[in-house]
């Protein structure tokens, strides 16, 4: 069902106003957009369908397809670890900022999998403010909207992530990379190689951004800042490098994913504007290691889910996303991508396909 028959249906009238937000896959660069690193996500077909209608009062009232729910908030509410509070604290936000006055009502409607870590609660973010700031006069660029969005996650949700998602979401195209310098908000949109398919496989295991996982690497790493005494740990010296592997192990191990992450970016971006994908496919193979033993991100069954979809083809593949659950990607020609994925997915029962 779209989001404007959801719509209509639940609230029995047409929505005010519609639009479509992908979700996207991080083809490498794990952790690292809260580090001074460069990343390289990429903006997916599927995504999230949003109506909305303002109000001039302060009722929100969210239908989620995913919930089959209505849910009935104000303004003044707070977070509480449900799956509104994304679209809650876009209208919250969306009001800071002057494209909204009061509440709204909101159909979602989405063909992403929650807790796969396609980023799906920053797409449905991204979505609303896009469509507050197209109701107001004010004139909103991509990277503003990103910047507010990821506002919305870090003070409202409670979230401490980085900004990639929002930035891969507002300023990119579907099916369209983009090498983003997470320091500056620089970016560069890169075109994907024509005879290779970037497969998404979800393990079967679901995590949740509420879990706690996320946060405690944010907050190891955010002590490795301390040590050192800046924030870009991606570009860290020698000598910072032999005093974290004399303050604690754990912490020496979470800097090695982010220097060595953010230099297998670098050389990804290259290998794609070269044509090179085995190269590409090997640096994400080395990233998925460096997530499984160095920032200790991983689960067994998508280890084993990432070395099967190599041993069947796959020139690489790594987990995506924040961690701890969710789904691997994978990159493989297009000739062999229906054998693959059924071979794979028959040794992987719980696993399916996404992309």
């Amino acid at each position: 069902m779209s989001s404007t028959l959801a719509f209509k249906k639940t609230y029995n009238s047409m929505p005010k106003v519609t639009s479509f937000t992908p979700g996207r896959v991080n083809l490498i660069g794990e952790h690292i957009d809260y580090n001074g690193g460069i990343v390289l996500p990429v903006a997916l077909e599927k995504g999230i369908f949003i109506s909305l209608t303002p109000r001039s009062d302060n009722s929100i009232r969210i239908f989620s397809d995913q919930f089959d729910e209505v849910i009935e908030l104000s303004i003044n509410n707070i977070a509480t670890s449900k799956w509104s509070d994304y679209a809650l604290g876009s209208i919250v936000y969306a009001n800071k900022a002057g494209f909204l006055n009061g509440g709204a009502d909101i159909a979602i409607t989405s063909t992403l999998p929650i807790g796969a870590g396609l980023s799906s609660s920053s797409a449905l973010i991204v979505g609303i403010l896009k469509l507050a700031a197209s109701l107001s006069k004010k004139t909103v660029d991509n990277i503003s909207i990103a910047i507010l969005a990821k506002r919305v996650e870090n003070e409202f949700i409670g979230m401490p992530c980085g900004i990639m998602d929002q930035m891969a979401i507002s300023c990119t195209d579907p099916g369209k990379a983009i090498a983003l310098d997470t320091k500056n908000l620089s970016f560069e949109v890169i075109s994907l190689p024509k005879s290779y398919h970037i497969a998404i496989i979800h393990s079967g295991e679901y995590r949740l951004n509420t879990d706690g996982n996320y946060k405690k690497r944010k907050e190891e790493c955010d002590i490795i800042k301390e040590i050192i005494g800046h924030n870009d740990i991606c570009n860290m010296s020698d000598n910072e490098f032999i005093l974290l592997k004399n303050t604690s192990t754990d912490l020496y191990q979470r800097a090695l994913h982010c220097v060595s992450e953010h230099q297998r970016a670098l050389k990804a971006i290259k290998a794609i504007k070269d044509d090179n994908i085995p190269k590409l496919g090997l640096l994400m193979t080395e990233s998925h290691a460096s997530m499984r033993d160095d920032f200790k991100m991983s689960l067994t069954n998508i280890d084993n889910l990432v070395n099967d979809a190599i041993h069947l083809g796959a020139v690489g593949a790594r987990l995506t996303g924040g961690g701890f659950g969710g789904c691997i990607v994978a990159c493989v020609l297009k000739k062999n991508l229906k054998t693959w994925r059924q071979k794979l997915l028959s040794l992987h029962p719980k696993a399916f396909s996404v992309i």
